[in-house]
């Protein structure tokens, strides 16, 4: 993950003084720490709380749910007052939040707080986006991204891991307990290191005429839709596989549950290693081709899902190689993706953010719920999700990405 001299990437001079791309990169792990880090404890909620692993799996999928409405609201105020204060208050949450998911006494309260839990994050990660519109030049964003998702894909890389020794060694509070100190830690980095980014606030931003006005610049522009849809497809493709691999893995394949996080962590090693192709392709071919290889490599790996499953091949070596496949793929298209919707707008680089971000919570929840509904203790179902994924992906790319890239300036 070292970067070589010539592909170096600076924030522009009023922010050469501050580590931008270190919190960037702090903010963008929040999220996947806030649900890798407590999986390998599910099972044991169940069981500590005596209810079904319905009422568990709420505690993810409300987290999920309250992180995708809160983008809509996370955009704005931060256009209109900025992204520091945005980020302290949101960051505050996390920690008091966190605190709460520690010491419930039950579930409805654990449940309650990883939705509160969610907002706080939720502001993390749409202000990383934010800032880097705000701190680096156009043409840097997708390099930008592209480098801090290398170092970000350490987390679901290794959180897996760490919460299942967590979980051996403490019980299911140490995660949350980790949850706090990790935003504590990033708290205090933002009060002593951040300036604030935003150098064209908004002041109707947050009232109802400019939150329209924003929505529909927004949503009616080509260049939005070109980058967000193949993104939000593209992380449904992979959270296909968070939410339903523990299923097949050790419930179908009867893989031992120790070793999962293991098999997470090989799958996970594959979105690095898109990553870091990605910051090599973007010079040497743009967004356009590199978001279109991506979504060539989406398609090629369901179906190649697919293909196995229906041939009779049932190994966990198959789901964890299509696993790592996908998100290879992923890694080469989200930085593309995350970037490439929020650098047309600067003064609404916040909205934008959110609404990508909304948009892709969404489309992880209906593939999380299709997940959930349509196991029946085969990998039929997953590989059919993931293949029909790839393809819309594909199909995206080439149609609304073709067109956008005829039309761009």
């Amino acid at each position: 993950m070292m970067s070589r001299a010539s592909d170096a990437i600076h924030p522009i001079p009023a922010y050469a003084h501050a580590p931008i791309l270190l919190l960037i990169i702090g903010f963008l792990m929040l999220q996947p720490l806030s649900t890798d880090l407590y999986l390998a404890s599910l099972p044991s909620l169940a069981t500590v709380f005596a209810v079904p692993a319905s009422t568990v799996q709420l505690t993810l999928s409300l987290f999920v749910a309250g992180f995708g409405g809160a983008q809509l609201a996370i955009g704005p105020l931060s256009d209109r007052y900025g992204r520091r204060p945005v980020l302290l208050a949101g960051l505050s949450l996390y920690v008091v939040a966190s605190l709460l998911c520690a010491a419930a006494p039950g579930i409805q309260l654990l449940i309650v707080a990883r939705f509160l839990q969610a907002l706080g994050c939720c502001s993390a990660i749409i202000i990383a986006r934010a800032i880097v519109r705000d701190a680096y030049a156009p043409a840097d964003s997708a390099r930008v991204i592209a480098r801090a998702s290398s170092w970000l894909s350490l987390a679901p890389l290794l959180g897996p891991i760490l919460g299942s020794y967590l979980q051996v060694g403490f019980g299911w509070r140490a995660a949350f307990v980790v949850h706090s100190i990790l935003g504590l830690c990033l708290l205090a980095a933002v009060v002593m290191r951040l300036p604030e980014t935003n150098a064209h606030k908004d002041p109707r931003a947050t009232e109802m005429a400019g939150l329209v006005e924003n929505f529909k610049l927004v949503l009616g522009a080509r260049e939005f839709w070109a980058n967000a849809l193949p993104g939000a497809l593209s992380y449904g493709s992979i959270f296909a596989f968070i939410s339903g691999s523990s299923l097949v893995l050790i419930r179908v394949l009867n893989v031992p549950t120790e070793w999962f996080g293991y098999c997470f962590a090989f799958a996970v090693s594959g979105y690095l290693a898109g990553t870091i192709a990605c910051r090599r392709l973007l010079p040497k071919f743009g967004q356009t081709a590199t978001q279109r290889i991506g979504g060539t490599l989406s398609l090629t790996a369901g179906a190649l899902f697919l293909m196995a499953v229906g041939f009779g091949a049932l190994h966990w070596t198959l789901v964890v190689g299509a696993m790592f496949l996908t998100m290879f793929a992923h890694g080469i298209s989200f930085p593309v993706a995350q970037s490439g919707s929020v650098t047309p707008f600067p003064r609404q680089a916040g909205t934008a953010a959110g609404l990508m971000g909304a948009l892709t919570m969404s489309v992880a929840f209906l593939v999380g719920t299709a997940v959930g509904a349509s196991f029946d203790g085969t990998l039929y179902p997953l590989a059919i999700i993931v293949c029909v994924l790839g393809a819309t992906i594909f199909v995206s790319v080439r149609l609304i990405g073709a067109t956008h890239a005829e039309v761009a300036p």
